[in-house]
């Protein structure tokens, strides 16, 4: 059986059309697993929100978005980001099928609250039924997924990326779940942890080392672990040999965490 690998895309580095002409030399290099591509779009619906005239506010790294906000992260990120990945990476060779949590019932959400506050329509994934994506594999696509999503009603929520990852990582049957971003990994007194355990993990947010954003992707990757996902790797983005590296567990500037170590 093939490796099976899901990319969170995020940072500085797939902020620019060249990043994720990379992402597509990776991806065709690494013949031996397949890829499912998982994006959020925090810049740009900041953006569209600021050229709304619309505030954004975030708690512990979550977006707090309110009716008025749902059309416009919907176009953002369902729309705009998600077909502007899927180009590039269609230019480079890559067959890619568009998805969101929408398609045929990907991701079924519930609302959430944060702190007991009310933080609008965001939720959590509360039911994946994972057909689309195994059907996309199986025709030899990459699915590149939007994570907004509908409740049972069709209601639309906007739901954290990182958690949308963490959820079909696991119903998809992933050996790996690697999270791109600015970071290039867990900082513990100015090294980079390359392996840690959950536990660990857990004792570094309750000491304030882990926090803020990070906090809400920790949260994801416990809940992967916990799930079934065999390794979950934080990395930064360094050039399309990464992809590979990460796949063949090479000693590279990462944190990669598993359920027990």
């Amino acid at each position: 059986m093939k490796q099976r690998m899901l990319i969170k895309i995020g940072g500085r580095a797939f902020s620019h059309d060249a990043g994720l002409s990379e992402m597509a030399l990776a991806i065709k290099e690494i013949s031996h697993a397949e890829i499912i591509i998982v994006h959020g779009g925090g810049a740009q619906i900041s953006k569209a929100l600021k050229d709304a005239e619309r505030e954004s506010e975030f708690i512990d790294g979550i977006r707090v978005t309110r009716e008025e906000d749902i059309q416009i992260v919907e176009r953002v990120l369902s729309g705009e980001v998600n077909a502007h990945i899927a180009r590039i990476l269609e230019e480079e060779g890559v067959r890619c099928e568009r998805l969101s949590g929408k398609s045929n019932g990907l991701i079924i959400a519930e609302k959430i609250t944060r702190n007991q506050r009310d933080i609008g329509f965001v939720g959590h994934v509360a039911r994946v039924q994972p057909e689309a994506i195994i059907t996309s594999l199986q025709h030899g696509n990459v699915p590149v997924i939007s994570p907004v999503s509908a409740d049972e009603n069709g209601t639309t929520f906007n739901i954290n990326a990182d958690t949308v990852a963490a959820a079909l990582a696991e119903s998809a049957h992933c050996t790996d779940l690697i999270y791109f971003s600015d970071v290039a990994g867990v900082l513990v007194e100015n090294r980079i942890v390359r392996d840690m355990s959950v536990q660990r993990a857990r004792e570094l947010i309750d000491n304030g080392t882990i926090h803020s954003g990070m906090i809400a992707k920790m949260e994801s990757i416990f809940e992967a672990l916990q799930k079934g996902v065999e390794r979950v790797h934080i990395a930064r983005w360094n050039g399309p040999h990464t992809l590979r590296q990460i796949s063949q567990n090479q000693a590279i500037e990462k944190t990669t965490i598993y359920k027990k170590k």
